[in-house]
């Protein structure tokens, strides 16, 4: 299972659509975001999918950590959101 990767301009439907397959298919779904902006939308999606969830039923929970990513051989502190069902 890939990470879903959010960015600033990401549209938080398809973002909340996307966690919302992922955690169907597989119980579990992380996401990642670097910066305001992204985070700022990442959790939008997050609330988005957790009431497209809801009408199947499941209930989920997120929880957010910090993570070192490394892009263009620079090493980003990007914050992870691991959804799973509660």
């Amino acid at each position: 299972m890939d990470i879903i990767k959010v960015s600033g301009t990401s549209r938080t439907s398809a973002v909340a659509g996307a966690i919302a397959g992922v955690v169907r298919e597989h119980k579990h779904a992380e996401v990642q975001a670097i910066g305001a902006s992204a985070i700022n939308q990442a959790v939008k999606a997050l609330a988005l999918a957790r009431g497209y969830l809801t009408n199947d039923g499941i209930d989920i929970i997120c929880a957010p950590e910090f993570v070192d990513v490394q892009i263009d051989d620079k090493v980003r502190t990007a914050i992870k959101f691991t959804v799973e069902p509660r």
